[in-house]
């Protein structure tokens, strides 16, 4: 694994001292830091933080690999029925680690319809045999509105192609013990597998929510969890100016304390661009509150928003450069590419492209990304790199527990539960209430009032 936080482009003696940070001020966290780590070690030992011990849980390997390999030889189709941290990390393991964007992968094919568009799951079934498919359901509860919808829509087709067969093409990944899946699982015998209940769903992607899929897709999935555990290791760190973790959450911080609240992700490589987008959730949901653990109003967190070097050079860099100065870019780049052949001029009589004669794409690309980090820098807006040596598995599990930690530092640092989504189920309710679920006729009630009495603008 090597996986590292260059953070240099934060710190004054390089940004400026308006909108630099002092080294001092970063070490002025360091206290308050080591009283956060302590919180997040004491939940970890009394396993109210799991995913803390994700990475050294290795015991469900056997099992995973056992079926993935089974699953290979019998299907030639994998879907994945999950939304929100139940699809974003297996989908960012895949495409990292597998099809970055062509989805040309060896059989089964996998496809993850993370949305309940009926016009896209429809789509699906041209490019699918549902009686050679594995369907696998995804959801802690069984209760998620959007995943259910999706199960029941693909029952229909389970049920045309298997008749009383149809449970051999599903396994259910859920709570060990309750939820609705389990109520399916005792009727009839689908092999599941378990969500620990103390993990989240946005920090669930080392458990087999992301390892289930991968294993099927041939992703050496011991490999990204020893990488985990690396890091691990270095999110541990008693030195906090040496703790990856703590210095990227510290950075977070105190520039949200000035009112910086926007963080971009920018990876310079399509094979690492949706992790930006499983960054987005793990940032939002957990750091977007409007209470402390006091009680107290605060309405704290950055908006994280993905962008793609170099492809967004040409459509967002422009605001990030010269716009407001509210904005933490993180890079993510990549050392050594897996394929990079030289390019040579095919046209001398275009000299113009002389420059290009013995380079290569991942030389322009990188050299894209460290121009723009100086048009950054030059222009005072803060910015970090995430160096991956190479998209390896090691690396991609790195890179998970480095930000599910950061995330856990900066909930610390801010005082508020980075662990729970009281926003998102405000929306679940309403939406359980407006789809006429049984024990939300109360909500509908005033759900419908009160969209009688709203005053409608349309043009």
């Amino acid at each position: 694994m090597s996986l590292k936080l260059d953070f240099s482009n934060v710190v004054d003696v390089n940004l400026g001292s308006e909108h630099g940070l002092g080294m001092e001020e970063i070490q002025s966290l360091v206290e308050k830091g080591r009283r956060v780590q302590q919180e997040l070690r004491k939940k970890a030992e009394a396993d109210t933080l799991g995913f803390y011990k994700l990475p050294y849980k290795k015991d469900v390997f056997t099992e995973i690999l056992t079926f993935a390999n089974a699953a290979r030889k019998r299907f030639d189709y994998y879907v994945h029925l999950g939304i929100g941290g139940s699809a974003l990390g297996p989908i960012a393991i895949h495409t990292s680690l597998k099809d970055s964007y062509y989805n040309l992968s060896e059989s089964p094919k996998i496809f993850f319809p993370d949305n309940v568009d009926p016009d896209w799951i429809h789509d699906l079934l041209k490019h699918i045999d549902v009686s050679r498919t594995l369907f696998h359901v995804v959801s802690k509860s069984g209760a998620t509105a959007e995943t259910a919808a999706t199960l029941l829509y693909f029952m229909k087709y389970l049920k045309e192609a298997l008749k009383d067969n149809f449970y051999k093409n599903l396994i259910f990944t859920t709570d060990p013990v309750e939820g609705l899946l389990n109520v399916i699982a005792r009727e009839y015998p689908i092999k599941c597998f378990r969500i620990p209940p103390n993990v989240g769903g946005r920090f669930s992607v080392l458990s087999p929510v992301g390892l289930i899929s991968a294993a099927i897709a041939g992703v050496d999935i011991e490999a990204i969890v020893r990488g985990a555990a690396e890091m691990a290791q270095q999110c541990d760190n008693d030195d906090l100016m040496q703790n990856p973790a703590f210095i990227f959450a510290a950075v977070h911080y105190l520039y949200m304390k000035r009112g910086k609240n926007i963080s971009v992700m920018m990876p310079y490589s399509n094979k690492l661009r949706d992790l930006a987008d499983w960054y987005r959730q793990l940032w939002a949901e957990s750091l977007g509150k409007r209470y402390d653990v006091h009680g107290n109003v605060v309405e704290v967190g950055q908006t994280p928003v993905k962008a793609l070097g170099a492809t967004d050079q040409h459509s967002q860099v422009q605001l990030y450069v010269e716009g407001p100065n509210d904005k933490v870019i993180t890079f993510l780049e990549v050392e050594q590419f897996e394929h990079n052949e030289p390019l040579h001029n095919y046209f001398p009589q275009i000299s113009e492209f002389n420059y290009f004669e013995g380079k290569s794409l991942g030389q322009l690309l990188n050299y894209e990304k460290q121009a723009t980090e100086l048009a950054l820098t030059n222009n005072q807006r803060p910015n970090l790199t995430i160096k991956f040596s190479e998209v390896s598995a090691e690396n991609v599990g790195a890179f998970f527990f480095l930000l599910e930690a950061a995330t856990a530092f900066a909930g610390g640092l801010l005082e508020i539960n980075a662990f729970d989504q009281p926003g998102v189920e405000q929306g679940k309710i309403a939406t359980y209430a407006l789809m006429g679920r049984k024990g939300y006729d109360k909500k509908r009630k005033e759900i419908l009032e009160q969209l009688e009495k709203k005053q409608s603008f349309v043009v």
